[in-house]
C-alpha cells in the first residue's frame, strides 16, 4: 500500500482508490481551527469525490489482497503497523494538540489506537487459526453413528466495513474499528468527524507510507459524504460512534432499515460513578472515587462518551464530595493551551463544539441543576477553553440530569438514600456504556452491580485493593466489551477477539466428518485417516509400504488425518496401586475396594485417570529423535468409562489441526487422543498440544 503525496494544499486530503485525493481548487469546504489559538488548519470537503467508486475498489482490489493473507498473516502486519506508528507517534502529538489535546489526551488517543494493533496483532496468532475459517463452540451429533454432525464456522462478511468515527478520539478511534475488521479480513472505509479529521488523515499517510497493508485494505474519506450509505448493501456493515440522535439517523436509512447492513453504533451516555455508603471521606474509596471523577472532568476536556456525568454518592456525602471535587479540581487543573507545559486541560475541540457545551448546562440549570463548582461565563480571548462544571441537584430524579449530556467538563452530583435508589438512578440514564462502583463494601458492591449489570456494557469496580493498578473509568481496554445498550447504542466494539467476529458471518454446516474436515480444515472424528501402527486395529505397520509414525513428519509432509494406532497394554491392580503409592492419589476408589464398589459409579476398584493418560503418552510417542519439539499442555480432557483391573488400553492419536507460526520455524500441531477398552469403548478424549517443525531436516536428524 504506498501512493505519493498530493501537492501542498489547505484541503484535508482523502485516500481512495490507491492515491491520495483533494477537491477541486475553490471548492467551499469546511474551515477547521486551531482550538487553542482559532487560527485556520485545514479545509475539510469530500466534495466532488465519487463515492460509489471508493466502495467498489474497497469490494474489489481490497477483498482480494485481504483474502490471499490468512488470519495470522494479517495479524502479523497490525503488529508490524503498531511498531512502525510508535516510531511516528510524536509527529501525531504535535499536530494532535492543535485539536486542544495535552500529553494525557495524546496516550489515551495515540497510544491507545496503537495499542489496540498490538493487541489484536497478538490476539489474532494466539486465538485463532492460521487460515481463513473459524471453528465455533463443539461438534454436534445429528445421529446415532457419527456420520452426520452439525458445527459453525466463522468467515469473512463478503462486503466492507465504513467505519464513521466522532472527532474526540480521530487516532483511536479509527484504529479500534480497523484492526478487528482488518484480522477478519474486511476492506476499511473510514470517515472521521469534520474537527479532526486532519489529525485522521496523519495517521492514514503514516499507514500509507509504510507500505505494510495491502491495498484496498483502508480509504479514508474527509469531509461530507452523505449519500455513502446509498452504496452499500446487506454484504456490508456500517461501524458507528457519534451521537445517538446521529446514530439514530442513520438506523433509519433504507439500506439499514429494510436493506440488510449490518449496523452497530456506540453512542455517549450518562455514564454514572456510584461511591458505596461505605466510602466515607476518610477511606482509601473516597479519595480514589474524587480521583476518578476530576480525571474523566479533565482527560480530554471531558470530551468522551465515557466521562463521568452523574456523580451518584450518598445524601449525607453530597456536601463533602463537592467539597473535595472543588479542591481537586483547583489543584489539578489548569485550563490552558496544551502546547504549554503548565496546562493540564486543553481546549474542547471546536467554537461549535463549546457552543453546544455551554447550552447543554444552560439546560442543566433551567431543569433544576445548581453550579457549584465553575462558571458557565463565556471566557475572553481566542480558542474553545471551558473550566470544569460541577452541577448540585435538588432533585435527584429531575428529567434534564438524566436525560441531557453536557459532552464537555461537565459533572452533576446526586444524592442517594439507599443502595436500590443508587441502582435506579443509575438506570434512569437508559443505558450507558460504563458505570463506576466505588466501595470496599462487598455486599454493597454486589448488589449495585447485579442491579445496574442490565443496563451498561462495563462496570468499573474500585476500591483501596485496585486504586493504583486501575486503568480508569473512562479507558475502554481491547481486551474487554467497549459499548452499551439503550441510549449508548445497543451496539459493541472491541473485546478482544469477539470484535474481530462482528465482522465476520457465524454459519451452521451439517454433513459427514470427511465433508466437515474439507470446510474447516481441522479433522473430525469419523473422518478419514492414514493409520500407522498397529496391525490388528487396522493400521500399516512402521516401515511397510513407507508408513511414518506422524511424529516423525514435519509440517512438510505431516497432514490432517494422519493418525498412530497403539497395540492394547492391560491394566493390573499392582499397577493401580502402584501409581496410587507413587503419586499419593490414595483416593478410595483406587485403593479400598469395599468403598469403591458402594461408589454408585465404579464397579469396584478402578485405574486413576490420569495413570490412563500417562500410558497413553507412553503408547504413542515414537522413540529416538522426531519433528516434535514439545508437547505444552492438553485441552478438554474428558474420561467417560472406568478400567477395572484385567482391562486393556490403546490410544489413537490423529493429526486435527495444524497451525504453522508465520515467523517461527514451528508449527503448532493439535492431535485428537481416543483412548480405547478391549471393547473398542470410548475411556477418555482429549487434544494433545505440541509444536513440531516445518522442515525435513527437522523431522528425523538422527536418533
Amino acid at each position: 500500500m504506498t501512493a505519493t503525496a498530493p501537492a501542498p494544499s489547505n484541503y484535508v486530503a482523502s485516500y481512495v482508490r490507491g492515491d491520495w485525493w483533494i477537491p477541486a481548487a475553490g471548492t467551499v469546504g469546511r474551515e477547521v481551527l486551531d482550538a487553542s489559538t482559532d487560527e485556520l488548519i485545514a479545509t475539510v470537503s469530500a466534495e466532488g469525490l465519487d463515492i460509489a467508486s471508493v466502495i467498489d475498489y474497497a469490494r474489489q482490489n481490497g477483498r482480494d489482497q485481504l483474502g490471499e493473507l490468512t488470519i495470522h498473516q494479517r495479524a502479523l502486519k497490525l503488529k508490524e503497523l503498531a511498531k512502525y506508528l510508535t516510531e511516528r507517534k510524536a509527529e501525531l502529538y504535535e499536530l494532535s494538540t492543535r485539536s486542544g489535546a495535552t500529553k494525557v489526551d495524546n496516550f489515551i488517543d495515540i497510544d491507545g489506537g496503537i495499542g489496540v494493533l498490538f493487541t489484536y496483532g497478538s490476539k489474532g496468532r494466539r486465538e485463532l487459526p492460521n487460515s481463513n475459517v473459524v471453528i465455533d463452540g463443539k461438534i454436534e451429533p445429528l445421529s446415532k453413528d457419527g456420520s452426520f454432525l452439525g458445527e459453525h464456522i466463522y468467515t469473512r462478511i463478503p462486503g466492507i466495513t465504513v467505519e464513521i468515527n466522532a472527532f474526540n478520539f480521530p487516532v483511536w478511534g479509527m484504529l479500534e474499528k480497523f484492526a478487528p475488521a482488518f484480522v477478519a479480513g474486511v476492506p476499511s472505509v473510514v470517515k472521521p468527524a469534520t474537527p479532526t479529521s486532519y489529525i485522521t488523515e496523519a495517521c492514514v499517510r503514516m499507514i500509507v507510507e509504510s507500505g505494510i497493508i495491502p491495498d484496498g485494505a483502508l480509504q479514508l474519506i474527509s469531509g461530507s459524504a452523505r449519500d455513502l450509505l446509498d452504496h452499500l448493501d446487506y454484504r456490508d456493515m456500517v461501524a458507528f460512534t457519534g451521537s445517538k440522535q446521529t446514530a439514530d439517523t442513520l438506523r433509519a436509512h433504507p439500506n439499514v432499515a429494510t436493506g440488510g447492513v449490518r449496523f452497530t453504533a456506540e453512542a455517549d451516555s450518562l455514564n454514572a460513578a456510584i461511591l458505596g455508603p461505605d466510602a466515607t471521606p476518610e477511606t482509601p474509596e473516597f479519595v480514589a472515587f474524587i480521583r476518578s471523577v476530576v480525571g474523566e472532568i479533565q482527560a480530554k476536556a471531558g470530551q468522551k462518551c465515557t466521562a463521568i456525568r452523574r456523580v451518584i454518592v450518598p445524601n449525607e456525602l453530597v456536601e463533602p464530595v463537592i467539597t473535595a471535587l472543588a479542591e481537586r479540581v483547583s489543584d489539578k487543573i489548569r485550563v490552558g493551551d496544551p502546547r504549554d507545559e503548565h496546562t493540564s486541560m486543553g481546549a474542547l475541540a471546536s467554537l461549535e463544539q463549546l457552543r453546544d457545551v455551554r447550552a447543554a448546562v444552560d439546560a442543566l440549570v433551567a431543569g433544576g441543576g445548581e453550579i457549584v463548582i465553575g462558571s458557565n461565563e463565556p471566557r475572553e480571548g481566542a480558542g474553545a477553553f471551558m473550566e470544569p462544571i460541577v452541577l448540585r441537584w435538588a432533585d435527584n430524579r429531575a428529567p434534564a440530569v438524566h436525560s441531557t449530556e453536557a459532552f464537555g467538563p461537565v459533572t452533576s452530583v446526586l444524592g442517594y438514600g439507599s443502595v436500590s435508589e443508587a441502582v435506579e438512578l443509575a438506570a434512569l440514564g437508559d443505558g450507558s456504556l460504563v458505570a463506576t462502583v466505588c466501595s470496599n463494601d462487598m455486599d454493597a458492591v454486589a448488589e449495585i452491580s447485579r442491579g445496574i449489570a442490565g443496563y451498561h456494557g462495563r462496570i468499573h469496580l474500585l476500591n483501596r485493593e485496585d486504586a493504583k493498578t486501575s486503568t480508569g473509568h473512562g479507558s475502554p481496554m481491547p481486551h474487554l466489551v467497549h459499548g452499551g445498550p439503550g441510549r449508548a447504542g445497543g451496539g459493541e466494539e472491541l473485546g478482544g477477539i469477539r470484535a474481530v467476529f462482528h465482522y465476520m458471518q457465524r454459519t451452521a454446516i451439517q454433513g459427514s466428518p470427511n465433508l466437515l474436515t474439507a470446510v474447516t480444515g481441522q479433522w473430525h472424528l469419523g473422518a478419514d485417516q492414514v493409520r500407522v501402527g498397529c496391525e490388528k486395529f487396522n493400521a500399516t505397520p512402521e516401515g511397510v509400504d513407507g508408513a511414518v509414525h506422524p511424529f516423525r513428519k514435519s509440517l512438510e509432509t505431516l497432514r490432517i488425518g494422519d493418525a498412530f494406532i497403539s497395540d492394547l497394554r492391560e491394566v493390573t491392580l499392582d499397577d493401580i496401586t502402584r501409581f496410587a503409592n507413587d503419586t499419593g492419589d490414595v483416593f478410595y476408589a483406587h485403593t479400598n475396594p469395599e468403598a469403591a464398589q458402594a461408589n454408585p459409579f465404579f464397579p469396584g476398584i478402578v485405574a486413576h485417570g490420569y495413570l490412563l493418560v500417562s500410558w497413553a503418552a507412553g503408547l504413542f510417542v515414537a522413540p529416538g529423535r522426531s519433528a516434535v519439539y514439545l508437547n505444552y499442555g492438553m485441552d478438554n480432557l474428558r474420561f467417560l468409562q472406568p478400567v477395572s483391573p484385567g482391562d486393556s488400553v490403546r490410544v489413537e492419536l490423529t493429526a486435527k489441526r495444524i497451525t504453522p507460526r508465520e515467523s517461527e520455524d514451528y508449527a503448532e500441531v493439535v492431535w485428537d487422543a481416543l483412548l480405547l477398552n478391549q471393547d473398542g469403548e470410548t475411556i477418555a478424549n482429549y487434544d494433545v498440544l505440541t509444536l513440531a517443525g516445518k522442515r525435513e531436516e527437522q523431522a528425523l536428524g538422527g536418533e
